[in-house]
């Protein structure tokens, strides 16, 4: 499955390059990129989207404590 959500707090390349990284280490993930300009997550996944949506909200969290994932 493909969702696209809101990712806001992110202002720093860097910061989003690392956050994208460990989203892929998230047991289910395929791939995962951040866009800083449209404040955009796509993900990539198989598998409980709630479990692999709150863990993904928690590592960008963890790099940027400003991050927010808009989960719908």
């Amino acid at each position: 499955m493909k969702k696209t959500l809101k990712l806001t707090g992110f202002d720093c390349g860097a910061c989003a390059a690392k956050a994208e990284r460990a989203i892929r280490k998230i047991d289910g993930v395929q791939n995962a990129s951040i866009n800083l300009f449209t404040e955009r997550l796509s993900i990539e996944y198989e598998g409980d989207a709630e479990r692999i949506l709150h863990a993904a909200a928690a590592a960008c969290k963890k790099i940027e404590s400003d991050a927010v994932l808009h989960i719908v």
